[in-house]
This record gives C-alpha cells, structure tokens and sequence, in this order.
C-alpha cells in the first residue's frame, strides 16, 4: 500500500516522513488550510527530499494564477479541486479531490478522497466504496485516518494509496515521528 504524509510544514518533519517509509510527501499551498506554507517553504521541503519520493502540492484554490505558481514547483502531482481547469500538457499528474455528490472527473490520474480537508473528519465508508466501485483511475484515500483505522480502511476497500495528516501530528502541522512509523508499518502489512 502506498503511503503520502499530507500537511507537511517543515523540512524536517519530511525527512522524518522520507525515513520512516513514505511515498510521497504533501505540502499544502495556496490554500486557507492552517498547515498552508508558503510557495518558497514548499520549494525548499522539496529540495530536501530524494528523488524517488513523490511530491504532492495539494490545494484548494480556484485560481489560475496560483495554480501557474503551484506548476512552477515541478511537482510530481497537484491535488486539486474538480473544477479547477488545468491546462494540457502541464507534466505533471493530475489528483482530482472527491469529497460529495459532484461527479468525480475522469480526466485525471488518481481520485483522492478527501472530505476532511485536514480536520480529522473520519471518511464516509459508503461514499469511499461507490467512489472506488465507479472510478477508472486510482483511488487514494484520505479523510481521519490514524494508525488505528487505517488497517481496516486497507482492507475494506481497493485503495491505490491512503494519505494522512492530522491523524500523525503532535500539534496542528507538527508531525510525530512515532504515529507515522506506526501508520506506515501498518500499511505495509500484508493483506490478511
């Protein structure tokens, strides 16, 4: 199961990410999320990471211009909003954010369930399960997942990738070092 660490706001904390096993590292910006950080710290966390991790900007803006800042960071993938247009050929890959009853875009790379948006707000297990049931791409799920139910959400449903946040912090953007290597170890457990 592969595993993102969201709401990154230092360096250090995505270190400690990178080390204890995750795959991908997400940095919020240009969002009114209280773990937002801005363009410059996004771009120095990336930096400091390995080239095989994948580097996730996630945000909520509806803004063009932003979007055009975002892309400048060369991320591996932008989580965005469904309605946020992005123009072809950006090169990078492309995570619409399902989080209601709007349909879920096909013109994109993976699906992320996400209808917490950071506050810990446990998933929907039904809405999980139509998403995955009636998407063509990869489902990534987020949404209150902690080391104490991630391993039923693995098993429940046919995930690509689940993503966590506030379910691994110590503080509002501050990560535990010990919740994320509990979180990852149980991710990589095999299927029982």
């Amino acid at each position: 199961m592969r595993v993102k660490i969201c709401g990154i706001t230092t360096v250090r904390d995505a270190l400690i990410a990178e080390e204890e096993g995750a795959d991908a590292i997400g940095i919020v910006v240009c969002s009114d999320s209280k773990r937002s950080v801005p363009v410059s710290r996004a771009r120095e966390i990336f930096a400091a990471l390995r080239p095989n991790t994948e580097k996730i900007c996630v945000t909520n803006t509806d803004s063009q211009s932003d979007l055009e800042l975002i892309l400048s960071l060369k991320p591996t993938a932008i989580q965005i909003p469904q309605n946020l247009k992005v123009p072809a050929g950006v090169g990078t890959k492309i995570y619409r954010v399902a989080s209601g009853e709007a349909s879920i875009s096909e013109k994109c790379d993976a699906v992320v369930i996400d209808q917490s948006c950071g506050r810990g707000i446990v998933y929907d297990r039904s809405y999980a399960q139509k998403v995955v049931e009636k998407s063509a791409v990869p489902v990534i799920l987020a949404g209150g997942l902690t080391p104490d139910n991630v391993g039923d959400a693995i098993r429940d449903l046919r995930l690509y990738a689940v993503d966590v946040s506030s379910g691994v912090e110590k503080s509002k953007g501050i990560k535990d070092r010990k919740k994320m290597r509990e979180f990852i170890e149980i991710c990589r457990r095999p299927a029982v």
